[in-house]
């Protein structure tokens, strides 16, 4: 681990707790197994931000074995209702713990980046759009946010600073077949960037709602021109009908259409889904959230 960032997280204050340079307990309420807390991970590049680790069954108890990782967008949602987005959260931790007791995939470290104010500045894909392109978005509770795409330094973060956090501290598999990006909506686009940008270090990208839209629909041509070889690399993408996934199928389309021309085959290392009278929400995705799991990480 590089010495800045020891050094930071050993200093992080953790509210109502001692200063510590261990994880802390995340938040207990409807959380299934072990997730641990790292509350304000430092960065050189981004804006600190929350991480939480889910852990598989019997990691612990199994001191031999590693886990593929998979690197979760708007982490927040992932296990907790308390801490997601309107008080439903993804289920990822009640998922993975069913999947893996039925053997359906193989058991895995989950890691949950929280977003920031700057979610739109960081999700929206740099290289796609102009430089002197400026987006004003909002989170609630913060406002609106004014500013250009920064995920290319979003992205060094992960692989640079938060990968090597992660590889230096818990048993993974670190290879790119065993290293996966997912996110919904905004963080869609994120993780299908994130492979177009770091090929050698991401297998596979799951994208539920993929905010195609964005920017004019600027990503869809750029990431059609940059997919990474389908030999080593696997994408899995969904809708739903409803609200704002009402507008995804012509973009899908395009995507779909690109990754059969780059040569990926459907049911092998590309997937497009669509589910009817489904909306743009986390309730949404948790109903269907096994389904990009098991493709990531099905035996």
């Amino acid at each position: 681990m590089a010495a800045w960032l020891a050094a930071a997280l050993s200093v992080i204050a953790v509210p109502a707790r001692a200063q510590t340079d261990q994880p802390v307990a995340g938040p207990p309420l409807g959380v299934v197994g072990t997730v641990r807390y790292y509350p304000g991970f430092p960065s050189q590049n981004v804006a600190p931000r929350n991480v939480e680790v889910w852990l598989p069954p019997h990691y612990d108890r199994d001191t031999t074995a590693r886990y593929p990782v998979i690197y979760m967008q708007d982490g927040q949602n992932a296990f907790d209702p308390f801490t997601s987005y309107g008080g439903v959260d993804w289920g990822v931790d009640e998922t993975m713990t069913r999947l893996i007791a039925a053997d359906s995939v193989r058991p895995a470290i989950i890691v949950a980046i929280w977003n920031t104010p700057k979610r739109f500045q960081e999700y929206m894909p740099e290289q796609a759009v102009p430089a002197d392109t400026e987006f004003a978005s909002g989170v609630e509770g913060y406002g609106p946010i004014h500013g250009r795409a920064i995920s290319d330094a979003y992205l060094r973060f992960m692989v640079e600073e938060l990968k090597p956090f992660i590889d230096s501290t818990y048993r993974t598999l670190t290879d790119r077949a065993n290293t996966f990006v997912m996110g919904s909506s905004m963080g869609g686009l994120i993780a299908a960037y994130a492979l177009t940008q770091y090929p050698r270090v991401f297998g596979g990208a799951a994208c539920l709602s993929t905010h195609w839209p964005a920017a004019d629909g600027g990503f869809v041509p750029y990431f059609a021109e940059h997919l990474p070889a389908p030999a080593s690399h696997r994408f899995y993408f969904d809708h739903g009908t409803r609200t704002l996934d009402s507008l995804y199928a012509p973009y899908q389309e395009r995507v779909d259409v690109a990754m059969r021309h780059a040569g990926y085959v459907a049911g092998k290392n590309w997937v497009s889904r669509v589910f009817p009278g489904a909306d743009h929400s986390e309730r949404s995705w948790r109903v269907r959230v096994a389904e990009p799991l098991v493709y990531l990480l099905g035996r």
